[in-house]
């Protein structure tokens, strides 16, 4: 931090920054069948991050809807690089389907800030069903699951890959950063 700059001048830029990205909209487009798509101008790499409470309560909604069979429509993200190529995300599968119109009809996902979030949730829920390791930072219960608040804040700032998931050799590191080795609790699934 430049000398004599005090720490509410980046928290005030980091929120002018948010408040920026919630205001740029994406392209929204909705096809006869229901199909929604977003026409993005960056790829998911270059999303903002979230606040990470925002990532909870994304999180919370999501599990509402899982919970209560919420459907959400078919969605489709294409998303365009610098160089003018275009990459393609679907949402076919039920479920992440229902995870992101809970984010849609929470918070919205017609924005950076809210598209972001919406991928950052599903990016996490794939890095929580595929790696054994995340089972320490996620209190599982059959109504749901609590996750960390250590892996909620990396999930909430670490990057999208260019296939909108997360590095999981990247998230291993930032947890361990702040927790070592061990993770601080057994989840172990029930």
């Amino acid at each position: 931090m430049p000398r004599g700059r005090s720490i509410f001048s980046h928290v005030q830029q980091a929120t002018l920054e948010a408040e920026a990205d919630a205001a740029d909209p994406i392209a929204v487009g909705m096809a006869a069948d229901g199909t929604v798509t977003y026409l993005v101008a960056l790829p998911p790499e270059a999303l903002p991050p979230v606040r990470g409470r925002d990532l909870a309560a994304a999180w919370d909604a999501a599990r509402a809807a899982a919970l209560g069979r919420i459907a959400g429509a078919a969605r489709g993200f294409w998303f365009r690089r610098r160089d003018g190529t275009c990459s393609h995300l679907a949402l076919a599968d039920a479920d992440a389907r229902c995870w992101a119109d809970a984010v849609d009809r929470t918070v919205g996902i017609g924005t950076r800030y809210g598209l972001s979030l919406c991928l950052r949730l599903l990016a996490l829920i794939e890095l929580l069903m595929r790696a054994p390791w995340a089972d320490g930072w996620v209190a599982f219960a059959p109504d749901g699951a609590d996750l960390h608040p250590a892996l909620v804040s990396a999930a909430a700032t670490l990057p999208l890959s260019a296939d909108a998931r997360f590095d999981e050799a990247g998230f291993c590191a930032r947890l361990r950063n702040v927790y070592g080795h061990a993770p601080p609790r057994s989840g172990a699934r029930q």
